[in-house]
């Protein structure tokens, strides 16, 4: 993917799943950009709208209540399903956060009723009928051109239990929380640059580190970002892992 000096950032029904601070992430990425001096350009799609995959370097998608979640769950798999596999197969990021994350994979159980999913996770979710999963979170990642395992903390409060197909990968291992399901020990999933997690609070400003990389990721950059000073994002980050127990 050629090197691009400005972050196209499309965010999937920004009105409807948006219940997790997910503004947040985006005004990360864009003034990590900024600071920088490279561009960023920020668009929205929602239910009805067409999706060009060419329009955007990174696609992201936050959570949101049920009644929201299913809504988009038929528009993506309708209108959306196709654009984002063409998106994926040609390099571009695919970020979603815990309802986003579900609907990225095959399907979701809710009781009598499944939401389809768009299959670009090897995932599936169910809604059990145990206790919400809810609390401080912190896993370790090990990701493409970041020389040594890191650690990605934010907090989880989901009432769905996913799991990892037999082709399915962890985005990481659970170091304090519940994850995916509470029982296996491993928290979202990636596919290339697919990326599901149920880390929010939001995740991006307690994990700059994480949005430095995918910022340089989405714009195929060959060499580093320019460093910041980032005395507070280290110690939002210290504070997130104190808070999971890390």
């Amino acid at each position: 993917m050629p090197e691009r000096e400005t972050l196209r950032v499309t965010a999937l029904y920004p009105e409807l799943m948006n219940i997790y601070a997910d503004r947040g992430n985006l005004l990360m990425l864009e003034q990590r950009c900024r600071w920088r001096g490279l561009g960023f350009e920020l668009s929205g799609v929602t239910i009805g709208d067409p999706l060009d995959p060419d329009a955007a370097d990174l696609f992201y998608m936050g959570g949101g209540q049920d009644r929201d979640q299913e809504l988009c769950a038929a528009d993506l798999v309708e209108l959306k399903r196709e654009p984002l596999r063409a998106a994926a197969a040609r390099g571009a990021i695919v970020l979603a956060v815990c309802g986003g994350y579900q609907l990225l994979g095959h399907s979701y159980e809710l009781g009598e009723k499944t939401l389809p999913g768009i299959g670009l996770l090897d995932v599936e979710t169910v809604r059990a009928d145990g206790p919400r999963l809810i609390g401080n979170v912190a896993i370790e990642v090990d990701l493409p051109g970041v020389d040594a395992p890191r650690v990605l903390a934010g907090f989880e409060n989901h009432g769905g239990r996913t799991y990892l197909g037999e082709s399915g990968r962890a985005l990481g291992r659970v170091l304090r929380g519940r994850g995916n399901n509470g029982e296996d020990g491993l928290e979202g999933a990636r596919a290339g640059n697919v990326i599901g997690t149920y880390l929010h609070g939001p995740l991006l400003p307690k994990n700059a580190w994480f949005a430095d990389w995918l910022i340089a990721t989405a714009l195929g950059l060959q060499t580093p970002l320019a460093e910041l000073d980032d005395t507070l994002e280290r110690l939002a980050h210290a504070d997130a892992c104190r808070a999971a127990g890390v």
